[in-house]
């Protein structure tokens, strides 16, 4: 498929500075923006210079930082300003802190023009996920149960993203407690998907994957705990990855969470992973292992890899035709690019009974604190599953917790054979905003019907992502997911990257009407 350039992107017409926003402390339905650091220097071109600078790419805006053609104050002013009058249409945000994203970009814009800045996110805007905590701000995990009052700590990320000198902007929705995998929650109502607001942004990262389609931030931190970043970057056109378990600290733990970045593109994704991977104390999880050269190695291409293309992981039964065509064609390019493709199954079983027990215990876990006379404000899915979660036995979680060893093995001697694995990302185009799997009874009432390709590498801890590879004929993205040996990061980062530059997807600066 063929992206456009930056000179071909259509710039909103936003007149008012201010967008209608209130201007104290943190607000409601508020929004994010600008754009991650690249590794190499360069100066910004005179048509860059002209251009809203949220608009620019991570490489273009660092230049620009060095080169003092813009300034870390003038792109968050900007990012607000398109926010403002975007986040109305696709509403992605729950939490906006105009008064402390604007002392932040002053005090980055500070250490730029002294020289000193902190690192590669110093001043480049970024969100997280609503089950993120950021001190001072509430954590409602898209539930109307939560309190509103300001969190008392950081979480691991917020903490090293705040200590790299990034702009946190605010906190982006997602489904309840991240039960699904659609963009609606009790509390924030529908996110829309971009490209048509028509439909579901898919999910649980919702909120921050409509804004990384808009480039309403660089980098949209979230989690992923059985697809959750990657499905809605396939459905919004967008790249997200999951990294290994523990790459990234998280607080609290869960067996099957993993955090990671959603960005517009690939070099955005690796220079975040970069800089805030490593272990914290707080999450026995969190990997001790060396991160590899992410960002040195992005560019060294996949010629002399093996890579293995399973559409079906050997047990999918439904697959949209059209999204198997245009996944197909994906991974014969890697060939083209030096790659030896083959069709290749990773040879596990249907791992959902190992999932079921634990997605089920973690839905209970989730409700049982909340006091029963607030039930009936629970999204009534989530409600239904936490029930289910209520008669899971002990010795049925360890069984599921301990079973995950057997995918993790079978990925391993399957990388002995292939250094990467190709999947559709998802089962089906986006969907109908509003429904929890796609109209017309396909798929079941289950979302994990639709969307099978995800968890397994959950279950076994390895990192994956989802690349935009083209659109269906109606103009819905479609995922290509690249799996990648456990703690190997760069290998996936790599194909992703070589793919990107062979195959550019097109950018959004404002959302499409259905």
């Amino acid at each position: 498929m063929t992206g456009r350039t930056d000179s071909e992107h259509n710039e909103a017409d936003l007149s008012d500075p201010d967008g209608g926003a209130t201007s104290g402390g943190w607000t409601r339905r508020a929004v994010t923006g600008a754009l991650a650091l690249a590794p190499f220097h360069r100066r910004a071109s005179a048509e860059e210079r002209g251009r809203d600078p949220s608009l620019l790419d991570g490489a273009k805006l660092q230049a620009a930082y060095r080169d003092r053609s813009c300034s870390p104050t003038e792109v968050v002013t900007s990012v607000l300003k398109r926010a403002d009058a975007l986040n109305p249409v696709v509403n992605a945000f729950i939490v906006l802190d105009r008064d402390g994203s604007l002392s932040a970009a002053e005090a980055s814009a500070a250490r730029w023009r002294d020289g000193k800045p902190l690192g590669p996110l110093d001043g480049v805007p970024v969100t997280l996920k609503d089950n993120i905590p950021w001190a001072g701000h509430p954590t409602r995990k898209g539930s109307r149960t939560g309190s509103d009052a300001g969190t008392l700590q950081n979480s691991p990320l917020a903490e090293r993203l705040l200590r790299a000198g990034a702009v946190v902007i605010g906190k982006t929705c997602m489904p309840e407690f991240g039960w699904k995998r659609v963009g609606d929650s009790p509390l924030t109502g529908l996110t829309r998907n971009p490209w048509n607001t028509l439909l579901t942004t898919g999910g649980s990262t919702a909120g921050g994957s409509a804004a990384a389609a808009l480039n309403l931030g660089v980098v949209h931190f979230g989690t992923d705990g059985a697809g959750s970043i990657r499905i809605p970057s396939s459905f919004c056109g967008v790249f997200g990855i999951k990294p290994s378990l523990g790459r990234i600290a998280a607080v609290p733990a869960a067996p099957t969470l993993h955090l990671g970045p959603v960005s517009r593109t690939v070099r955005d994704a690796a220079v975040a992973l970069q800089a805030l991977s490593g272990p914290d104390p707080r999450d026995i999880t969190s990997s001790h292992a060396p991160m590899p050269d992410l960002v040195g190695s992005l560019d060294k291409g996949v010629k002399g890899l093996r890579i293995a293309w399973s559409p079906r992981l050997g047990y999918v039964e439904r697959l949209d035709p059209e999204v198997e065509a245009i996944v197909g064609r994906a991974a014969e390019a890697f060939a083209q690019l030096g790659a030896s493709v083959e069709h290749a199954d990773p040879g596990f079983p249907n791992p959902m009974p190992i999932l079921e027990p634990i997605w089920l215990t973690i839905a209970w876990s989730a409700v049982r604190p909340i006091p029963q006379a607030q039930w009936s404000e629970l999204d009534p899915g989530l409600l239904a599953l936490a029930r289910k979660g209520q008669g899971v036995s002990g010795a049925d979680y360890a069984t599921a917790f301990g079973a995950r060893a057997s995918l993790h093995a079978a990925m391993a001697r399957f990388n002995e054979r292939y250094d990467l694995l190709l999947t559709p990302t998802v089962a089906v185009p986006a969907f109908a905003a509003g429904h929890n799997t796609p109209p017309g009874g396909a798929y079941g009432d289950d979302w994990l019907n639709w969307a099978p390709y995800t968890y397994p590498f959950n279950l076994s801890l390895h990192p994956a992502a989802s690349v935009p590879c083209g659109f269906t004929s109606d103009g819905r993205p479609v995922g290509l997911q690249i799996v990648g040996p456990y703690l190997r990061e760069d290998l996936v980062l790599r194909a992703a990257r070589a793919y990107e530059q062979a195959h550019p997807w097109p950018f959004l600066d404002r959302p499409k009407s259905g």
